[in-house]
C-alpha cells in the first residue's frame, strides 16, 4: 500500500511549525562543512559511549558528568545563542565549548579527593562549580527557552534566602559554598537521579526511536493503520489515533508525532467532512496518547522507577489500563464524529502482500517488551532491541541501514536527547535546593492544610498545581519538580507512593494540550489553518479520559486497580466501570449518540461517567442509573425522531 505523499505546507505554515517545535526542542544552528562533520561525529559518539554503558561498566562519577559533558558541548555547538547566529560558530560558543570541557573534566580527574571536599570546597571548586551552573542553565535556555532557567534561579534564590522569607516557607538558608558543594560536589545535586535516568535510559530509548524512523518502521506503522481502519466514515479518524499510537510510542513526542500525522492526514480528514479545529483537536489527541502509551510512554516514565526504586517493566504494566483507557474512548469519540462525515474517495488502496512481507518491523515492539520479560534490564533489552531493528531492515532492500543509515540514526538519536538531558540537568539543581531545605515536607504541609486533609481536595488541588508548573515547563521537568513537592503530600494522605507518582506524570504530560503552551494543538492547528484556541479546547474534549482517570487512582484505594496492583476482581470491576464512564463521558463531550443530545441528556452522561469512574459500589450504582436515565431519554427521542414506516396489508387470498 503506497499512503498518500504528505501534504505541501505554505512557507508560512512551515515557519510557524518550526517555531512551535523549536519551543519544545530548541533551534538548532545551521552548520556545514567540517563544523556540521564535527557536530555529526559528536552526535554519534555520545550515542556509541552510551550504548557501550548498556552493557559495560562505567562508575557513576563518570558517567553522569561525562552524559552532561557531552549535552553541554552538543548544545553549545548546534544551538546557537541568538536566532541570527544560526549559520556559524562564534568566539562565544568556542569559549562555552572549551569551558563545558573543563568543568567535566574537572570532577573527573579530581577523583574521591573532589567528591570528599563537597562541605569545604576550595576557592578553584567554587570558582569552577559556578561557571558549571552557568553553563547548564544557559544550555537550557538554548535548547528550552528561557523559562526552565528563569525557574531555576527562583529555587536557588529560595536556598539563599531563606531567613528572610516569612512562614511557612523560612529556612536556614545556604550560602554559595554549601550549595556549590552539594550541586557540584555531589550526587544528590545536578548529577543526581535525573541525570542518571538520562544516562542510562532515555538516551537508548530516542536512540531506538530514529532507528524505528531511519528503517522505514514509521512509514509501515502508517501504512498498517489505513489498512486496518480505513474504508468507513469512521476510517480516517481511526488512522490518526492508531498511527499516532504506532508512530508516537517510540518517539515519545507528543508535537512530532502530531505534525508528521497533520501533515499526511489532514486532506484526507478535510474530505471526510472534518472542519479544521475537530481535526486539529483529533490530530493533538494522538500525539499527546503517544506519551501515555508503552512500551517506551514519556521520558517522564523512566523517572518514576527511578523514584520508587522499581523495574521499568513495571511502570509498563501501571500503564496498559490508562492506555487502553484513553484510545477505547478516543476511538468512541472517533465513532460518534461519523455521524456527521462521509467516505473518503483518496484512502490508499491496500498491498496486503506487501503490507505481510514487511511485517517484520513490529518485532522490535514487541521485542523491547519481551527481553525485560525475559529478565533483561531496561537498557540491555533496548540495546538488543535496536540491534535487532537494525538486522531486521536488511530484511527490505529499500530501507537497508548500512553504515551511513546507521551513522544518521545514532547522531538523530543523540541530538534528539540534547533537551532532555538539558531539563535533567537543571532539574537536578531544582531537586537538589528540595533536599537542601526541606521545601518538599512543607510544600505538602501546605496543600493538605489547604485542604483541610482531604484526600479528595488534595488530589484536585495537586492536580491543578502539576498542570500549572506544566503550563510553563517540559512534561519531564514538571513530572521532576512535582514528583518532589506534590508527591509527599498525597503519600502522606495515605495514597500509595506509585500512585502518586503515576498521577503526577499523567497530568504533567497533560501541558501538551493545555494553554498557553499547547504546543500539539497549536502545531496541529498551524497545519489545519484553525483558530489555536478552538483546536486546543477540542483538544480537551478528546483527551477528556486523560483529565479524568488519573484521579481515580489516588481518591479511593479501590483505584489501584486500573494501575493493575490489588486482586484481579477489583482490577477487572474497577476497568470495566471505567470504560464504561468514559464511554458516556465521550458521549457527553461529543454532544451526540444516535441523535445530537439535549443538555439534560448530556449533564446526565457527564454525571453518570464521573460517577462511574470513581471507584467504588456507590458511586458506580449512581452513575449507572444516571447513565441509564440518559440513554432511556436519548433512545426515546430517537424511536420518536424516525419516521413512521409505510404500512403495506398482506395480499388477500
Amino acid at each position: 500500500m503506497q499512503p498518500d505523499k504528505p501534504m505541501t505546507l505554505s512557507a508560512d505554515t512551515q515557519a510557524r511549525i518550526e517555531e512551535l517545535v523549536e519551543q519544545e526542542e530548541g533551534a538548532m544552528r545551521r552548520l556545514s562543512g567540517l563544523v556540521a562533520l564535527a557536530g555529526g561525529a559528536l552526535l554519534v559518539g555520545m550515542s556509541l559511549f552510551h550504548l557501550y554503558v548498556a552493557i559495560g561498566i562505567v562508575p557513576t562519577q563518570t558517567l553522569r558528568p561525562l552524559h552532561v559533558g557531552f549535552m553541554l558541548v552538543a548544545a553549545f555547538l548546534l544551538y546557537p545563542a541568538v536566532k541570527r547566529w544560526d549559520r556559524r560558530l562564534r568566539w562565544a560558543d568556542v569559549f562555552t565549548v572549551a569551558a563545558s570541557i573543563a568543568v567535566i573534566a574537572y570532577p573527573i580527574l579530581g577523583g574521591d579527593d573532589f567528591n570528599d571536599r563537597n562541605t569545604d570546597p576550595t576557592r578553584l571548586d567554587l570558582v569552577m562549580g559556578t561557571l558549571f551552573l552557568v553553563l547548564i542553565l544557559e544550555a537550557a535556555r538554548r535548547t528550552t527557552g528561557w523559562i526552565m532557567p528563569v525557574l531555576t534561579l527562583g529555587f536557588l534564590a529560595y536556598a539563599a534566602l531563606g531567613p528572610l522569607l516569612p512562614a511557612p516557607w523560612t529556612h536556614r538558608g545556604y550560602d554559595l559554598v554549601r550549595i556549590v558543594g552539594h550541586m557540584y560536589m555531589t550526587l544528590e545535586g545536578v548529577f543526581g537521579s535525573a541525570v542518571d535516568v538520562a544516562a542510562t535510559l532515555i538516551i537508548l530509548f530516542t536512540i531506538y526511536g530514529a532507528v524505528l524512523q531511519v528503517s522505514g518502521a514509521g512509514k509501515y506503522f502508517l501504512d498498517l493503520s489505513f489498512a486496518l481502519t480505513g474504508g468507513k466514515r469512521s476510517g480516517v479518524g481511526r488512522t490518526v489515533v492508531l498511527s499516532s499510537f504506532l508512530l508516537g510510542g517510540p518517539s515519545g513526542s507528543g508535537v512530532a508525532t502530531t505534525v508528521t500525522m497533520g501533515t499526511v492526514a489532514w486532506p484526507m480528514m478535510r474530505e471526510a467532512g472534518y472542519d479544521k479545529a475537530k481535526a486539529a483537536g483529533l490530530l493533538a489527541a494522538g500525539g499527546l496518547g503517544a506519551i501515555l502509551s508503552p512500551p517506551v510512554l514519556g521520558a517522564a516514565a523512566f523517572l518514576i522507577a527511578e523514584f520508587l526504586k522499581i523495574s521499568y517493566l513495571q511502570v509498563i504494566a501501571m500503564a496498559v489500563i490508562p492506555t487502553l483507557l484513553y484510545y477505547g474512548a478516543l476511538f468512541l469519540m472517533v465513532e460518534l464524529d461519523a455521524r456527521g462525515l462521509k467516505p473518503v474517495s483518496t484512502l490508499p488502496t491496500v498491498d496486503r502482500a506487501a503490507l505481510w512481507r514487511n511485517s517484520f518491523h513490529l518485532v522490535s515492539l514487541v521485542a523491547v517488551v519481551g527481553f525485560m520479560l525475559a529478565g533483561f534490564s531496561p537498557a540491555l533489552a533496548v540495546v538488543y532491541t535496536i540491534a535487532l531493528a537494525i538486522a531486521v531492515s536488511w530484511l527490505d532492500a529499500e530501507n537497508r541501514m548500512g553504515p551511513r543509515r546507521i551513522w544518521g540514526a545514532m547522531a538523530e538519536g543523540s541530538r534528539q536527547m540534547i533537551n532532555v538531558a538539558a531539563t535533567c540537568a537543571v532539574a537536578g539543581v531544582i531537586v537538589g535546593v528540595v533536599t537542601l531545605t526541606g521545601l518538599g515536607l512543607k510544600f505538602s504541609s501546605i496543600v493538605i492544610d489547604l485542604a483541610g486533609g482531604n484526600l479528595a481536595l488534595t488530589a484536585l488541588y495537586s492536580g491543578l498545581i502539576v498542570w500549572v508548573v506544566g503550563l510553563a515547563v517540559p512534561v519531564t521537568a514538571s513530572y521532576i519538580i512535582c514528583a518532589v513537592i506534590i508527591a509527599p503530600a498525597m503519600i502522606k494522605l495515605g495514597v500509595p507512593d506509585y500512585a502518586a507518582h503515576m498521577f503526577i506524570f499523567y497530568y504533567a504530560v497533560l501541558s501538551e494540550v493545555s494553554p498557553p503552551t499547547a504546543l500539539s494543538p497549536y502545531a496541529a492547528a498551524a497545519i489545519t489553518g484553525a483558530d489555536p484556541m478552538r483546536a486546543t479546547l477540542r483538544s480537551w474534549a478528546y483527551t477528556l479520559p486523560a483529565f479524568v482517570v488519573p484521579l481515580a487512582f489516588v481518591i479511593d484505594p479501590a483505584g489501584i486497580g486500573l494501575l493493575m496492583q490489588g486482586d484481579w476482581g477489583n482490577i477487572m470491576l474497577t476497568s470495566m466501570t471505567a470504560m464504561l464512564g468514559l464511554a458516556a463521558l465521550a458521549v457527553a463531550a461529543q454532544g451526540s449518540a444516535l441523535i445530537p443530545a439535549t443538555g439534560i441528556e448530556r449533564t446526565a452522561f457527564a454525571l453518570g461517567g464521573l460517577a462511574l469512574v470513581h471507584p467504588g459500589p456507590g458511586f458506580d450504582l449512581a452513575g449507572a442509573a444516571l447513565v441509564a436515565l440518559a440513554l432511556a431519554l436519548h433512545a426515546i427521542r430517537f424511536i420518536r425522531r424516525r419516521p413512521p414506516q409505510p404500512h403495506t396489508e398482506a395480499p388477500r387470498p
